[in-house]
């Protein structure tokens, strides 16, 4: 629901626990998949699954999966990396310089040349993101740091730069003036949702001032904490983006 000075946009979601199921427990189960499989076939499968899994965690098995035997895992664990489009995947590309199979080889540089222009894409949107607030007192610190890690992924997937935790006013707003960018303060909160769930909530603000514009809020049930989150979180994302029209 939207007002001309305060726009609240609710997205309350009963997530079903086939969508959950592609988060945390997956990504474990096919991290040893692809390092412990017997069959390469399995192997180029599990890799493949990473790498549109939009799950920050499957960075590392992706990037052992390059030292795999079988060229042919090594060729689709550099394409899922490619695909999970993660800015810290270039060291692990860059760092095979001793690949000799000219399948991989070229799968390699299609990944390193993605990444690379990843990295150089210019900024949208510049975000404060303060840090996840727990109001549940149930959640260990561990997840709400992954859930943190997922918000900021998400965000630069997005097309924001993230401000640095202690900017000062007038640095932004020089940075922002020079820039011209427009800038938010993003304050996300998890919270117990009414359906016995957890409920993601993001409060948006202008940058570096306070001007409340918002709230965006997403909920999920019938699935382990993590695995909630790690479907909220791009949700949230995505409707923040959808809300404040971010180009």
């Amino acid at each position: 629901m939207r007002s001309s000075s305060h726009l609240v946009a609710a997205l309350l979601l009963a997530f079903p626990t086939t969508v959950l199921a592609q988060t945390d427990a997956q990504t474990a189960s096919l991290a040893r998949t692809l390092k412990q499989g017997v069959a390469p076939a399995h192997r180029v499968q599990a890799a493949r699954v990473l790498g549109d899994s939009e799950d920050p965690e499957a960075l590392g098995p992706l990037c052992a999966g390059l030292a795999d035997e079988a060229p042919e895992v090594r060729a689709a664990a550099a394409k899922a990396l490619e695909v999970l489009g993660e800015p810290g995947a270039l060291e692990c590309l860059e760092a095979r310089t001793d690949e000799q199979e000219p399948s991989v080889q070229r799968a390699l540089a299609s990944a390193v040349s993605a990444t690379k222009a990843l990295r150089a894409r210019p900024a949208r949107v510049y975000v404060m993101l303060g840090e996840v607030k727990d109001s549940t007192g149930t959640l260990s610190p561990e997840l709400v740091k992954l859930t943190e890690a997922r918000l900021r992924r998400k965000l630069f997937q997005r097309g924001a730069e993230l401000a640095p935790a202690k900017q000062s006013e007038a640095e932004a707003k020089a940075l922002l003036a020079k820039r011209k960018l427009p800038g938010y303060r993003l304050l996300p909160e998890i919270r117990p949702g009414s359906a016995g769930g957890l409920k993601l909530s993001v409060v948006c603000m202008r940058y570096p001032g306070k001007q409340l514009l918002g709230t965006v809020e997403v909920q999920g049930a019938d699935a382990e904490p993590g695995d909630l989150l790690a479907a909220l979180v791009p949700q949230a994302i995505e409707e923040t983006a959808a809300s404040y029209k971010w180009k």
